[in-house]
């Protein structure tokens, strides 16, 4: 059992970016923090893995875009810390119908928030784009903040910065039991920690924690196949070809977005991936039966052969990560609605990495018990309770 000389304010469970940005909020507080981590470090399990994610102000929803705005420093801040660069602007292009009501939005909200973008009309795309075939009616919308996190050099730098403030780092070791309480324990697979604190950032894994706590969340668990297509020209789709990375509105056969980052990550290979995919138990995610639905592989094959006509239409390179959804897409930051020293930050949906620093920081702000810097209403727990979805 747990003695005196364990308790730390906060346990993290979960080391990918989210429970990472966490403790380094915390730690930059001056808090005593242990996160935990189920996996060695670093492993490609879970949500955080991968060379590369989308960075980007242009969403539907202000206030994801006002989040952005903080992200954006604190992750020159934490390239700062590093000494590493981790952020490389391209522009966003999102690509869309002139009447698509999406991209319309977008457009208001990057206007209303002050960020600098461009509306191209389709002539304008076509000359600007060559290697981009358009549909008939096809406009763009270009984020110039937009860009390319690296993803796997951010999450080691991350990880380094946090152990040189203080936070101890155990991986390796999966958390078998939480009791809840003041303290709360956790008890591992190697030994038993207790602290003031519990902040549950467990991705694919979370229901397995909170089941056991008197909740379950509406999170479906997505296996995403993440595509890489060989240049005919290597270097076509490139950065050095001031290539952006794009997001797709409005292709016919996709009923979700299908997104791109410029070649770059593998010599000679442009990373488009559909943003769904199907069903998967997160234990079992690399079993040889999990790969028999390839549908979205196959839409984007049919978009890459239409859309982008300088790269090979089948993939040359395959990897999966997983999405943890939640029904309306957009994140849970909220207090356990029995134990309010435990807190639960999930569902990011494919979505939450960019805005991770951020995210951090609310987490931080709810175990503190401190007022959250942002209207927490879109994140709560409660939103769900009328589907019948979320057991209390």
């Amino acid at each position: 059992m747990a003695t005196q000389k364990d308790l730390c304010d906060t346990i993290v469970i979960g080391a990918g970016i989210q429970g990472c940005f966490t403790a380094y909020h915390l730690a930059k507080h001056r808090k005593r923090v242990l996160l935990l981590e189920q996996f060695f470090l670093p492993h490609s399990r879970g949500s955080s893995h991968g060379q590369s994610r989308i960075i980007r102000r242009a969403y539907p929803e202000d206030f994801y875009t006002q989040m952005m705005a903080e992200c954006y420093r604190i992750w020159a801040q934490l390239e700062h810390e590093a000494g590493t660069q981790l952020y490389r602007q391209t522009g966003l292009l999102l690509l869309g119908m002139k009447e698509n009501p999406e991209l319309k939005t977008i457009q208001a909200t990057l206007s209303s928030q002050g960020v600098e973008h461009q509306y191209l009309p389709s002539e304008e795309l076509k000359q600007r784009f060559p290697n981009i075939r358009l549909a008939r009616g096809e406009v763009g919308l270009l984020d110039k903040s937009g860009g390319v996190l690296y993803a796997d050099k951010a999450l080691r730098a991350l990880q380094d910065v946090i152990q040189q403030l203080g936070v101890i780092v155990r991986d390796g070791e999966k958390v078998m039991e939480i009791k809840p309480g003041l303290p709360v324990v956790v008890k591992t697979t190697s030994r038993s920690y207790q602290a003031k604190s519990l902040i549950i950032t467990a991705g694919p894994w979370t229901n397995q924690l909170l089941r056991p706590l008197g909740v379950e969340l509406p999170l479906q668990t997505l296996r995403i196949n993440v595509c890489y297509w060989r240049e005919k020209v290597p270097g076509s789709y490139g950065v050095s070809q001031a290539f952006p990375c794009f997001l797709g509105l409005d292709f016919c056969l996709a009923p979700h977005h299908i997104y791109g980052l410029p070649s770059g990550e593998y010599p000679g290979l442009m990373k488009v991936c559909y943003h769904h995919g199907n069903n998967a138990d997160p234990e079992e995610r690399d079993c040889p039966t999990a790969f028999s639905d390839i549908k979205d592989v196959h839409i984007l094959s049919r978009f890459v052969r239409d859309r982008l006509p300088d790269l090979e239409p089948e993939p040359a390179v395959m990897e999966h990560c997983m999405y943890t959804n939640t029904p309306d897409k957009h994140f849970i930051l909220d207090r356990h609605p029995k134990y309010d020293n435990i807190v639960i930050g999930a569902g990011f949906s494919g979505h939450g990495f960019k805005l991770s620093p951020v995210v951090g920081k609310i987490l931080y702000e709810l175990s503190m018990k401190l007022t959250p810097s942002y209207d927490l209403t879109p994140f709560r727990i409660s939103r769900f309770l009328g589907l019948g979805k979320a057991h209390l």
